[in-house]
């Protein structure tokens, strides 16, 4: 019989502490155990693994498996910070194959060139490829070797004996567990995979689909860390808690959850606790069991469970805090540990319904919901590194950038990440909507050609999956992606999910699809490439023959994926990635297929490997350019105004009783490298026009101007209730000049209310280009100025022509020309530095005339987020501006700022 345990007592508390210091023990285990040492679960290879292709390591598999064999002239690899040695490429690249791989078109020289997903075609790659690695284990224990899942299929091999072949090992998160116990001897013992190329259209597995240029080695290789679990007769594994939340959310019960296998060949007794620690370092409760298990076999044990009155919750970053329970198990025998476990975990409850039915939504639209509170979810696409390098600084850099934009969560489809990744999310309270990938096997045409194995391969990858992110409090849904999913391939994927005690909504498709079991997803997918800021506004044309609302734009529903394409870095970001014959052929040839595009030639319907359909509008709507450097400060214009577009229209009509905005995923939020397509920010954390746009958009205390009714509507994304606001709106000529101006206040806002109709103001009906100036206060300080720049001459779309493609077709363009005539401006800077990685930036426009879209950078400073940008001052204006960056890239330097704008020269500071 489970029974609580109080944590008082000095006994006790002893014991208790010696779990901890016995788990703190465990998780820093080195690669390779030494006798004696503490058994527990050990990440193979951190000191490093041999790759070589097979072309090249020519000798039987059972000789380089050997602990006697001489890897001599295979390649050295280091792990990444997943404890994983990554793909072929990657280990290239780490003995210098290729320096500076991103930079032009080097990836294609060094490593050859696929233009389509499928096979690999490079012959280089086209064979298996060996990743080896030896270790020692403490004499007399059990041996498991976990291999969670291989981009390709593999074969896997231990001191010269097969251990399983690929057609057991095969997709990228089907994992498996081995028993190695008979095959292991004292002193060194030698893991090798031989790795099969990996195929994304016939294996179960990843790949980059449209979104950037294709690895030639598929990414092939090993992405998650490879582990052996060490322990005497019972072993402790998938070690987690299932929780039943209150519907007021005044109470929590906790199940803890430990499967408890014995390894021997005759019943094994023992013991088992579990500890749940508070996450404000409150009395832990331990919980404890006897168990008998049985020969060779598996219980699950389910510990009594533990009701919590008024629990910490966890919530987005955006809503409340970000509190983390801890999850510590020890499986015992005659008071010996053999292994212990320790997760965190945060409580909270996801639910998501249908809201909204309307001829455009028939089913209604998605929407979710934390803890009870409904909100429109405002995220990006999320891609990891081109070659599945994991970094943590670098997923913290990003979080940064992710938490200035003020975006909600991200995306991830098909690119489920190590656990560091998601352990991050959860502490910095991002959400993430997860998913299998689109436009390869995972989206069979038919179960005709599928056969078991297939079956079996989606089960174990949804059990895979459920497994690794049921605990992370950040992981807000799961689903399909373009295409919902065949009944058997559903109903096997479930029962994985359920297996897994995964308590999140599995989402039928990011289509506007549905099946009898999961029911209508609610979600829409597209615009992709370029579309008028407006077009995100229109909410009454769709294609009626189309049930799938797919590239129907417009700020209703819930949009999975969704943007105008191509971003422009800025021209910093620009020289570190394309060559100097690339940089022309940016500004002077449109239907030239850049290679930091994609690998789809052409423009027009879903070909996005030129800049064709931006760069007519562009020009349409700015003007023409005459150099690289005037091509990108337009290109900076557009961006930032069509992103800005977008994520303000969601939250525009998102009280649309009749036709809701419930979420946007913008298409994408970052690459996996150095790009031209869909991103917020760069792979070097470059942030262009898009990026300060989106930020504006979604600043915590908001005012915005629609681009259908011309209202102003203002809103409050942060945390607690916001009042005594007042929201000024003026209309301003080229010179700056006021034509109206018109004030509303007393205005409070509960957390994620958005408040649509609160003025109007009147815009000029002809004449050149002119300004909008919203000034959000509250207690008489401005909390929010957002300048916009507007045309008498609409944007037009030919709907017709448009309906079911990803780019809009023009009627006429809306012209902006009228900002090349602004005279030049001057502005004068004063930097501070009160805290190391922190600079003050005050700008003064000392001119009679507007400074427009003024910039400043922190170019010493690589990691620094402004906490805005590219704004627009008065004539006599002054505004601060923050960045915020590691105090480490400037050791005892003084910050030198740089600010410059569109009609104002550059002006330095330091």
């Amino acid at each position: 019989m489970n029974r609580p345990v109080s944590s008082r007592g000095k006994g006790r508390r002893t014991f208790f502490a010696a779990v901890l210091l016995l788990i703190s023990g465990l998780l820093t285990a080195p690669a390779v155990a030494a006798a004696g040492s503490p058994t527990g679960l050990v990440t193979l290879g951190l000191r490093g693994w041999q790759v070589q292709s097979s072309a090249v390591a020519t000798e039987s598999p059972a000789e380089i498996s050997s602990p006697g064999f001489d890897p001599k002239g295979w390649l050295p690899v280091k792990p990444d910070d997943a404890g994983a040695p990554g793909t072929e490429i990657n280990a290239l690249l780490q003995n210098g194959a290729c320096p500076n791989v991103f930079y032009s078109d080097n990836m294609r020289k060094c490593f050859g060139y696929t233009d389509q997903l499928g096979p690999v075609t490079v012959a280089r790659f086209a064979v298996p490829w060996w990743f080896r690695t030896d270790f020692t284990v403490p004499a007399g224990k059990d041996a498991k070797l976990i291999v969670p899942g291989v981009v390709g299929e593999a074969d896997v091999w231990v001191n010269g004996t097969i251990v399983a072949g690929r057609d057991v090992v095969s997709g990228a998160f089907a994992g498996h567990t081995f028993d190695l116990t008979a095959l292991l001897r004292p002193g060194r013992n030698v893991l090798a995979i031989e790795m099969y190329p990996n195929d994304p259209t016939r294996m179960y597995t990843l790949d980059h689909v449209d979104w950037s240029q294709i690895p030639p080695d598929n990414d092939t290789g090993i992405q998650y860390p490879v582990q052996l679990q060490l322990s005497d007769a019972l072993t402790g594994s998938n070690a987690h808690v299932v929780q039943q939340n209150a519907a007021d959310l005044s109470s929590s019960t906790l199940t803890a959850k430990l499967d408890v296998t014995n390894n021997s060949n005759r019943a094994q007794d023992g013991e088992v606790s579990a500890t749940i620690m508070p996450p404000d370092g409150g009395a832990p409760i331990l919980l404890r069991q006897a168990v008998s298990v049985p020969a060779s076999s598996t219980k699950t044990v389910s510990f009594t469970p533990v009701t919590l009155e008024h629990p910490r919750l966890w919530w987005p970053y955006s809503m409340g805090d970000q509190p983390l329970y801890t999850l510590t198990t020890t499986v015992s025998q005659h008071g010996e540990v053999s292994t212990t476990s320790r997760e965190t975990f945060g409580i909270r409850t996801v639910s998501t319904r249908l809201v909204g039915k309307s001829l455009q939504a028939p089913d209604g639209a998605r929407i979710f919901a934390v803890n009870g509170k409904e909100f429109v979810f405002r995220g990006g696409g999320y891609a990891p590194d081109l070659f599945l390098r994991y970094s943590q600084a670098d997923v913290a850099h990003q979080i940064t950038l992710i938490k200035s934009l003020g975006l909600t969560g991200i995306r991830l489809e098909g690119h489920d990440m190590p656990d560091d990744f998601y352990q991050q999310m959860d502490r910095a309270g991002l959400l993430v909507l997860g998913g299998f990938l689109c436009c390869d096997a995972w989206q069979p045409d038919s179960e005709q050609n599928l056969t078991d194995r297939d079956f079996r391969i989606m089960h174990d990858s949804a059990l895979g999956i459920g497994e690794r992110e049921r605990n992370h409090p950040s992981v807000i849904t799961y689903g399909w992606s373009d295409n919902e999913p065949l009944p058997r391939q559903e109903s096997v994927s479930l029962a994985g999910f359920a297996e897994a005690d995964f308590q999140v909504p599995i989402i039928a498709s990011a289509e506007y699809k549905s099946t009898k079991v999961l029911g209508p997803s609610g979600e829409k997918e597209g615009p992709y490439d370029w579309v008028p800021p407006s077009y995100f506004y229109d909410s009454t044309h769709f294609d009626t023959g189309d049930p799938t609302r797919t590239n129907v734009g417009g700020a209703w529903g819930f949009a999975s994926e969704q943007s105008a394409g191509d971003t422009v870095p800025t021209l910093d970001s620009i020289r570190r990635f394309l060559s100097p014959d690339e940089q022309a052929k940016l500004w002077q040839d449109p239907e030239y297929n850049q290679y930091h595009a994609n690998f789809e030639p052409g423009h027009g319907g879903y070909a996005f490997g030129t800049l064709y359909t931006f760069d007519t509008a562009l020009a349409a709507r700015y003007g023409t350019w005459f150099d690289l450097d005037s091509y990108v400060k337009l290109a900076q214009l557009a961006n930032y105004e069509n992103t800005r577009a977008q994520f303000e229209a969601f939250l525009d009509h998102s009280v649309d009783p009749d036709n809701p905005s419930t979420g946007v995923v913008y298409w994408k939020l970052n690459t996996g490298w150095p790009s031209l397509l869909w991103s917020l920010y760069n792979y070097d954390g470059d942030q262009p026009g898009a990026f300060y746009g989106a930020q504006k958009a979604n600043k915590p205390l908001h005012a915005l101007l629609s681009y259908d009714d011309n209202t102003v509507a203002v809103n409050n994304l942060g945390p607690g209730t916001q009042r005594d606001l007042s929201v000024e709106v003026k209309v301003h000529d080229l010179s700056g000049n006021v034509l109206d101006d018109r004030q509303a206040s007393g205005i409070s806002l509960n957390s994620q209310e958005v408040r649509t109709g609160v003025l109007k103001p009147a815009l000029p009906a002809s004449g050149p280009v002119y300004f909008v100036e919203l000034i959000l206060s509250q207690h008489g300080k401005v909390v929010d100025r957002n300048v916009y720049w507007r045309s008498t001459q609409p944007d037009v779309v030919d709907w017709p022509a448009t309906q079911g493609e990803p780019q809009a077709t023009m009627k006429q363009y809306a012209n902006l020309q009228g900002l090349r005539t602004l005279p030049a401006s001057h502005v004068s800077v004063t930097a501070t530095t009160p805290v190391k990685g922190r600079t003050s930036v005050t700008i003064t426009n000392t001119s009679n005339v507007v400074a427009f879209f003024v910039r400043a950078d922190l170019t010493q400073a690589r990691s620094a987020t402004w906490d805005e940008n590219d704004i627009v001052l008065w004539p006599g204006q002054s505004q601060v501006i923050t960045a915020g960056y590691d105090a480490a890239e400037l050791p005892g330097a003084k910050p030198v700022v740089t600010v410059s704008g569109f009609n104002t020269a550059t002006v330095t500071t330091g």
